[in-house]
């Protein structure tokens, strides 16, 4: 009966027990097999908010004989920030206790495919953030076996959130435009959202009857997210703060606010 490679992947987080960091593992090929590409939540960041977010992860493999069966984890280790104490260095989301499900292509290629969850209300908090590790194990029908601890890395964020009000609505030509908004990302640790404080957001215009989105300045946000700047107003159009993102935090536009200039 055909056996896994001995390899402990814990579905908790509680870690990796008894592993060793990474580097003191090499990866390993035996025989034909070969892994070709490896895709994380359809190749974009994983945006989580206050809910669970279940993510796929897929590698495509190919062997002479054919792709058996495949694993896969994604951690942090001890080179990062560990949020829980884990004396291993190790998190892991939740996985898919189901074997991962692999289609062929071919009599030789195969993709494989499995899901993880990530568990704000449970175990994530908002350290988690940032770049993780994926690894991946492939075999194929004849026992060949490959593994990467790390074959590629994936960004794991906090959702964020932006807002726009501009007034006095309408305004008479040339007076002062107020421009206030907030600026919030996920906070895994309460399960709700707080400012992201002192970071650059642009605030932008677009004239009315066009499409397009003008930068006209640059504001930081205050200790609890809040924006607020002034400029005078000349024309109908729409004002709104746009967020360029952080390898923590995604980008995000507030909506358009309309001002009518009389």
């Amino acid at each position: 009966m055909r056996k896994r490679v001995a390899f402990a992947v814990l579905t908790t987080v509680a870690g990796l027990a008894g592993f060793a960091v990474p580097g003191a593992y090499a990866d390993e090929t035996v025989g034909d097999i070969q892994i070709t590409g490896v895709v994380v939540n359809g190749g974009k960041s994983i945006v989580v908010d206050t809910a669970d977010k279940t993510i796929t992860v897929s590698a495509t493999a190919t062997d002479p004989s054919g792709i058996w069966d495949a694993d896969f984890y994604l951690w942090r280790g001890p080179d990062g920030t560990d949020p829980h104490d884990n004396p291993d260095g190790y998190i892991l989301p939740k996985e898919d206790t189901a074997p991962a499900d692999c289609v062929a292509s071919s009599s030789t290629t195969s993709t494989c495919t499995k899901t993880f969850t990530f568990e704000p209300d449970w175990w994530l908090t908002s350290a988690d953030a940032g770049t993780w590790k994926v690894g991946v194990q492939v075999w194929a029908n004849d026992d060949s076996r490959a593994e990467r601890w790390a074959y590629t890395t994936t960004r794991l964020q906090r959702h964020s959130k932006l807002t726009a009000n501009a007034s006095p609505e309408p305004i008479a030509k040339g007076k002062t435009l107020t421009i206030t908004g907030k600026l919030t990302r996920a906070n895994w640790d309460t399960l709700d959202y707080r400012g992201y404080t002192n970071q650059p957001v642009k605030l932008q215009f677009r004239k009315a009857g066009t499409t397009t989105y003008t930068t006209v300045k640059t504001a930081n946000t205050s200790s609890t997210g809040n924006l607020t700047t002034t400029v005078p107003a000349y024309e109908d159009g729409y004002w709104r703060w746009n967020f360029a993102g952080t390898s923590t935090t995604p980008a995000v536009n507030a909506t358009g606010d309309f001002v009518d200039v009389q």
